[in-house]
């Protein structure tokens, strides 16, 4: 029973970081990406449809990313969803078949407002998880009853060097991404 309580948080956990290797890949560093992309949703026919769905995206430049749409119909929208999304000051243009996207060059400035929002995520990540940590001690707590106090004790001494392995986790995939950002 414990064991099945702490095998659930540790899948939960593994899950939380890896939602947050995947939103740190969604902030841009000085070179393009198509995992800027991942999260792009387009109004497509009225339907909010993952850019990655709708079109290839190719990497041709280091700061130049290609979209092909595979509809040729979606361009103006792909084009919009683009140009709307915060945080990746891009600039899409269409010449009817692909929309090329050129990022900018990041000032310092901006490099220093990107590592703020990476540092929020990967705080909302470490947050996720002691949420998981929350309940799984909950859940660990209501078998009391039915296993001894001894054994629950063993159980949240394993909980907890779980949750501060996936939490140093998410902080060493901050690190690694703060460094990659300020990287001139």
């Amino acid at each position: 029973m414990i064991a099945d309580v702490l095998a659930d948080a540790a899948t939960r956990m593994d899950r939380a970081v890896e939602s947050a290797k995947d939103d740190f890949a969604t902030v841009r560093t000085g070179r393009a990406n198509p995992q800027l992309f991942q999260k792009i949703l387009v109004d497509y026919y009225g339907t909010p449809t993952p850019l990655a769905q709708l079109a290839s995206l190719n990497n041709i430049e280091a700061r130049t990313i290609v979209v092909t749409p595979y509809d040729k119909s979606a361009l103006k929208a792909i084009e919009e969803a683009i140009r709307n999304t915060p945080n990746l000051g891009a600039n899409p243009t269409n010449d009817g078949n692909l929309v090329r996207v050129t990022m900018p060059e990041l000032t310092e400035e901006r490099r220093k407002e990107f590592v703020k929002i990476v540092r929020t995520k990967g705080e909302d990540a470490k947050v996720h998880v002691r949420g998981i940590r929350r309940k799984a001690k909950d859940d660990l707590d209501s078998l009391k009853s039915d296993v001894g106090e001894d054994e629950i004790s063993r159980g949240e001494k394993e909980l907890d060097a779980l949750t501060k392995a996936h939490v140093d986790l998410i902080d060493e995939a901050l690190k690694r991404k703060e460094a990659e950002l300020l990287e001139v």
